[in-house]
């Protein structure tokens, strides 16, 4: 069987989770199928993979055309797959035109639904409406679609009531417990200014308001004063927000010692250290569906704040693994009662800075889960259950 993995991210260009749940599978499938991998961006120097630029007159174009003309080269490429399967809006139209052009199984993994963002707006424009066309055709056509988590099959059944239920998979992201482990050398500590002799409380994130870093950046002026609170951001989506979290870190610098930004991706090594050193890691999503992320800390051995959202409490168990916050939200995504949830937020972080023996007990109980409940193995054997069942459908 020869599947065809379609995805705008794959590494070395990864920017969230989606990208990393695409290298991981793919790693995993390939011990039990042929996988291609056909991805967005720069060619990857690695067996079966293909990258794929926009093409030339739609360069310059909004990011959801580009998108598309990007599509259509990769749904081209697909001949002799058996079975398509795309990942996030990108190439959800690839994957939805190639099984009609080929005539193969289409199967889409939802990491995201884009109604349930309507903060893309600002970064799309009316690009904003185009992505979401081209995710909802995909997925009333799609043969089979998996989803990350319950809460995500939940919300693909309430967006799109036309997805019969049991062409729903669930099957949860996995993690990597021998790659994702504890690292306490300090290079990373070193390399960033960090001082590995005072508590730090560590966000790992895009800088997009699904995230939820303005909430922290609010949360960070009630926080102990001794802590770090270290952000690490990845590329705004758009100038405003982009503007929006610089004021709110400028004006905590003034009002605290001890914050450090990074402005860039780090490296899975840097990554480990720094989760490792953590004495809490945060969360503060808006809107997750999954949170591999989340894995990462937990797989270190540190404790986690997150918001109790999406599929993050399949995740993160309260006062098992973490310490969830409530969240309810407004009809623009954001919260109801912003100074309530910052205010929550930074008590919750409060309190395991409070308490060391505490942090200890959900760090060690969180490594403990990583390690029984997730694998990207069970995920690549359930991923192939799908294609087989999609396949003998037929």
């Amino acid at each position: 069987m020869r599947v065809d993995l379609l995805t705008r991210e794959y590494p070395p260009e990864v920017y969230g989770g989606a990208g990393v749940h695409a290298g991981e599978l793919t790693r995993a499938l390939r011990r039990i199928i042929d996988v291609r991998v056909r991805s967005f961006g720069t060619p990857v120097d690695e067996p079966g993979t293909h990258g794929y630029g926009v093409p030339q007159p739609f360069r310059g174009s909004n990011p959801a055309i580009q998108s598309l003309g990007t599509d259509l080269l990769v749904a081209q490429d697909c001949r002799g797959a058996d079975v398509v399967h795309s990942h996030t809006w990108y190439a959800n139209a690839a994957g939805h035109i190639a099984g009609l052009l080929h005539q193969v199984p289409h199967i889409m993994t939802m990491h995201s639904l884009e109604p349930l963002r309507p903060w893309k707006a600002e970064q799309l424009g009316g690009g904003f409406a185009v992505s979401s066309w081209l995710e909802g055709s995909s997925i009333v056509r799609a043969d089979a679609v998996i989803a990350v988590s319950r809460a995500m099959r939940d919300d693909i059944l309430r967006v799109y009531p036309e997805v019969a239920p049991d062409r729903i998979h669930v099957i949860h992201n996995g993690i990597d417990p021998q790659r994702y482990q504890a690292d306490h050398r300090t290079a990373a500590l070193e390399r960033f200014g960090i001082d590995p002799g005072r508590p730090i409380v560590l966000f790992v994130g895009r800088v997009t308001r699904q995230k939820g870093l303005q909430h922290l950046l609010r949360a960070g002026f009630l926080l102990h004063p001794e802590a770090q609170l270290v952000l690490a951001c990845g590329q705004p989506d758009t100038p405003e927000i982009a503007a929006e979290v610089d004021h709110l870190v400028e004006g905590l610098h003034r009002a605290r010692p001890g914050v450090v930004r990074i402005n860039e991706m780090l490296d899975g090594t840097s990554l480990r250290q720094l989760l490792t050193h953590a004495s809490v890691f945060v969360c503060p999503s808006l809107y997750e569906p999954m949170g591999i992320v989340n894995l990462e800390a937990m797989a270190c051995g540190t404790a986690v704040v997150a918001t109790a959202t999406g599929g993050i409490p399949e995740v993160v168990q309260h006062r098992r693994t973490g310490l969830l916050v409530p969240l309810e939200h407004s009809r623009t995504g954001e919260p109801v009662a912003l100074d309530t949830f910052a205010r929550e937020l930074a008590e919750s972080i409060n309190e395991l800075l409070d308490d060391a023996r505490l942090r200890e007990q959900l760090g060690k109980a969180g490594r403990a889960r990583v390690e029984t409940a997730f694998s990207w193995g069970r995920a690549a054997a359930r991923t192939t259950e799908v294609y087989r069942s999609v396949l003998n459908g037929r």
